[in-house]
């Protein structure tokens, strides 16, 4: 058996992929401080992993699309819409994919906060530095301002009603 060093750039591709899955960018990233130079030039040990990549595309194992619908899926309940959209962007998933994922985290938003807020603090503010508090925490999360404030006026609807 091999070390895990001298493991080739496919097996340690499959092995990410085995994980979790990446997007192209970032399984790019991950693979290229082990990629083989073997003619001492970097550009050809970057055509090589863009070939091992657009293999693995081809053969319906890396697809932006699924590491795309993974995160969100993984990330809706806690975080919003902000924070899921930048943290797609840092994983080099395109406009398009992002765009076509919004409607459903929109959709899906107001609960997301309300369950994270009623899971933080439960009650309502009964003072301005408490409320600031509240809505500094879900902002943190990446929650929309409107968002927040619908929150905070359902639980103090609630807590009256």
């Amino acid at each position: 058996m091999r070390k895990k060093s001298e493991l080739s750039l496919r097996e340690r591709a499959l092995q990410c992929l085995a994980r979790r899955e990446y997007s192209r960018a970032e399984l790019r990233a991950k693979l290229l401080p082990y990629a083989q130079v073997e003619e001492g030039s970097e550009q050809s040990q970057a055509i090589d992993l863009d070939a091992l990549l657009d293999d693995l595309t081809v053969r319906g194992w890396l697809s932006d699309a699924r590491a795309t619908s993974q995160l969100v899926h993984a990330k809706r309940s806690r975080f919003g819409t902000q924070r899921i959209t930048h943290e797609l962007r840092q994983k080099g998933i395109s406009d398009e994919l992002i765009d076509a994922a919004l409607p459903a985290l929109k959709e899906s938003e107001l609960d997301s906060a309300r369950d994270v807020w009623q899971r933080k603090f439960g009650v309502v503010p009964q003072d301005a530095k408490e409320k600031a508090k509240q809505m500094r925490f879900l902002q943190s999360r990446g929650f929309s301002i409107d968002v927040i404030l619908k929150v905070l006026k359902l639980a103090s609807a609630m807590e009256e009603g």
